[in-house]
């Protein structure tokens, strides 16, 4: 590597990467490794899930809430991040002790409908197509039900597990007494080595007693609130974020007798953990209040928010003094908006996705949509041999230059969209594709169509090399993006603590980073 031993690149590292004059890359081993050097995986500034974890559960039980596995209900992606985030809310909402949660973009309401049945929370899932919002509510009712039968076998199982080990220690000292009487009229094997039958059956009944443990969610073994590198969470989290409105330092008991008196409830079982879809499209200035009638302290979440809705959740967060913590993870990069991208474009919404730190804006920053587009690549499963769909961008490529040379078409506000998986070949996607676009088919003959098919296959190889490209630069503007979030929440006076967490296999869910902060406590 060209900067290995000086550390960072420089510009003279980038110069020998691509050609001074006519800007072409020259060394594609130095691009990637260059690449790699900018990506969040490599730059040491994330912070850690399961530290993280850690220091906001602290030497309290860990709470695990009913014990049901989300796999019966939802697809393995979506089950994995259902599960890695709720766990994270949970602790914050405990470290925070707040019980409401907005959240944003909810979508069908995996994550809102688990954790108000699991974690007991009361969830507000908001989302702007009606579509979502009765699908959600139907959803969740059948979660409900289907959770009720979950509970009730878990219960059985638990009382199985009772009257299994009741029986053991009756066999157990059956056996014991039998072995009494024996030694009683055997004094002559008193001296001989005898085989202790609890040296059998000590191991069975620890066995069931560790399963009735787990049923139970004993509380695993205290952890110290510290970091293996020493730093303690007092130096993560300043003092003012470390004064929840319920001390992390009071007993669970007395934290369930001071919400006796105050009219909450902390019980899973009480209808303070309900989930409730709404509808609404979000915007920056959107008023809570006028969504949410018993708006309190609570925390904004939301799993894989697309576009601005991303960065306006964030806005949201900043600007709105309930809001006491935010869980952001976004997706859907090449549908944000950029304030100095087409500035003659007139936008519905003033504020731009991007960007958002003060220093950004005063560099004027655009990515541009291609850019933009890369970010939303995934890096780490072509790594594992999911590769890029290279067939169907080749049909999208060569379907442009169709429409571009044969229509004099080079801009259009219609998309294809996933038509390529529609298709029983390239004839039929073009057809179909320039039907979708509104222009006329059949004025372009099956003979042309092909002959620009067998002119542009042998070039497939370059179009697959070049969207490699894109692939191994992907990670450094999705931290880019990403860093621009972060920095937005460093600028502002009330977060006492804010950073990027990865909380899911990229590999399973590419858009694995959060954007968490907390404010400072009044």
């Amino acid at each position: 590597m060209i900067f290995t031993q000086r550390g960072a690149p420089d510009i003279a590292d980038f110069l020998k990467i691509f050609c001074e004059t006519s800007k072409k890359l020259i060394s594609v081993e130095d691009f990637a490794l260059a690449a790699e050097y900018y990506s969040l995986q490599n730059m040491g500034i994330c912070t850690s899930f399961e530290q993280l974890l850690v220091a906001l559960q602290g030497n309290q039980k860990k709470r695990t809430g009913e014990n049901v596995n989300p796999d019966e209900f939802m697809n393995i992606k979506k089950s994995h991040e259902v599960q890695a985030m709720s766990e994270l809310i949970s602790s914050i909402t405990d470290f925070c002790g707040i019980k409401q949660v907005i959240d944003l973009g909810s979508g069908k309401g995996y994550l809102s409908s688990f954790l108000s049945l699991k974690y007991g929370l009361k969830v507000y899932g908001i989302d702007s197509s009606n579509i979502n919002t009765h699908g959600a509510e139907e959803r969740n009712r059948k979660l409900k039900k289907h959770w009720r039968v979950c509970h009730s076998r878990s219960r059985l199982d638990v009382n199985g597990l009772a009257l299994k080990m009741a029986k053991e220690r009756e066999v157990q000292d059956e056996i014991k007494y039998k072995v009494d009487v024996e030694g009683e009229f055997n004094n002559s094997l008193i001296n001989q080595e005898k085989i202790s039958t609890s040296d059998f059956f000590d191991p069975v009944i620890s066995n069931i007693r560790k399963q009735m443990e787990n049923l139970h969610a004993q509380p695993q073994q205290e952890e110290k609130l510290g970091f293996g590198n020493g730093i303690s969470f007092k130096v993560l989290l300043p003092v003012n974020a470390l004064q929840p409105t319920f001390s992390s330092q009071i007993p669970i008991r007395e934290i369930s007798e001071e919400n006796k008196k105050t009219g909450k409830t902390t019980s899973k079982s009480s209808e303070s953990n309900i989930y409730s879809p709404l509808t609404s499209f979000i915007t920056a200035d959107s008023e809570l209040h006028d969504i949410i009638q018993d708006l309190e302290d609570c925390l904004m979440v939301g799993l894989h928010t697309c576009g601005d809705l991303a960065s306006n959740t964030l806005r949201i967060f900043t600007s709105k003094s309930e809001i006491k913590g935010v869980c952001s993870v976004g997706c859907c990069y090449h549908l944000l908006s950029e304030e100095f991208e087409n500035q003659h474009k007139e936008y519905v919404q003033e504020k731009r996705g991007f960007p958002m730190c003060h220093y950004l804006k005063e560099e004027k920053w655009c990515c541009g949509r291609n850019a933009r587009m890369s970010a939303c690549l995934a890096l780490e499963r072509v790594a594992v041999g999911q590769g890029l769909p290279t067939e169907s961008l080749f049909y999208r490529a060569v379907l442009q230059v169709i429409i571009k040379e044969y229509y004099g078409v080079t801009k259009c506000d219609r998309h294809v969209g996933k038509m390529y998986s529609k298709s029983s070949s390239f004839l039929d996607y073009v057809r179909k594709s320039l039907k979708k676009l509104g222009l006329d088919e059949s004025k372009v003959p099956e003979k042309i169509i092909m002959d620009y098919y067998e002119k542009y296959k042998p070039r497939m190889n370059e179009l697959e090399a070049f969207n490699m490209l894109k692939v191994v630069l992907a990670p450094c503007i999705e931290t880019l993006i990403l860093l621009d979030r972060l920095c937005y929440l460093k600028e502002q006076e009330d977060i006492a603590w804010s950073a990027l967490v990865k909380l899911f296999d990229p590999v399973k869910s590419p858009r694995c980073y959060a954007v968490i902060a907390l404010k400072k406590q009044q």
